[in-house]
């Protein structure tokens, strides 16, 4: 009887090391699956704050009092802009990075100049979402990181306030069947002086 009892014993204990190690690949790929989730729901919520982010710039720029830069010098500018005496705000907060979890962006300045024109993640990792993309995010396509995805201020909002184009000269246009005239004829007295007889 005890050597029954004993092969009994051996196969209930393999039994179960069998039963832990298939709850634990199963656990591993349950945290897998919510950590790809969380990622996704994090992307998400990038570009959804980075729309925001987009729209208030290009309110900012479009509310430009003249004579004004129509970049902000800071993020903090959207929250209450400086241009003007009362309370005037283009964004309702300074939002957190979803996927670095701190309250600090990358920064695109306007050429030559300080002023902001978009922002982006300071996170090198990659995105899982590299297509289908809104529309105003078509560029994102493709993108290798996420710091690749850049908010920026509408294209249209980006050339100064009040610059003219210059005017593109028209071409002259040459004369037509014009008929050609013979050189007027010089008085007596000056064709004598230069030698030549006049014309009779």
């Amino acid at each position: 009887m005890r050597p029954v009892r004993r092969r009994q014993r051996g196969f209930t204990y393999l039994g179960l090391i069998i039963l832990v190690a298939i709850l634990g690949m199963v656990g591993a790929a349950g945290l897998k699956m919510g950590s790809l989730l969380q990622r996704q729901a994090a992307e998400q919520e990038l570009l959804d704050i980075g729309a925001q982010f987009s729209d208030a710039l290009s309110s900012y720029a479009r509310a430009t009092p003249a004579g004004q830069l129509r970049q902000p010098a800071s993020l903090a500018a959207l929250l209450r802009d400086p241009r003007y005496p009362q309370v005037r705000r283009h964004l309702r907060k300074l939002f957190v990075d979803p996927i670095t979890g701190r309250a600090e962006w990358g920064l695109l300045h306007q050429p030559g100049g300080n002023g902001i024109i978009g922002v982006y993640s300071l996170s090198r990792a990659a995105p899982l979402k590299v297509g289908h993309f809104e529309t105003r995010f078509a560029g994102f396509e493709g993108k290798s990181h996420l710091s690749e995805w850049q908010f920026m201020v509408s294209d249209e909002l980006l050339a100064p306030p009040g610059t003219i184009q210059a005017p593109v000269p028209l071409p002259i246009p040459a004369p037509a069947n014009v008929p050609a005239t013979s050189p007027p004829a010089l008085p007596p007295s000056l064709a004598c002086a230069t030698g030549t007889r006049p014309s009779r």
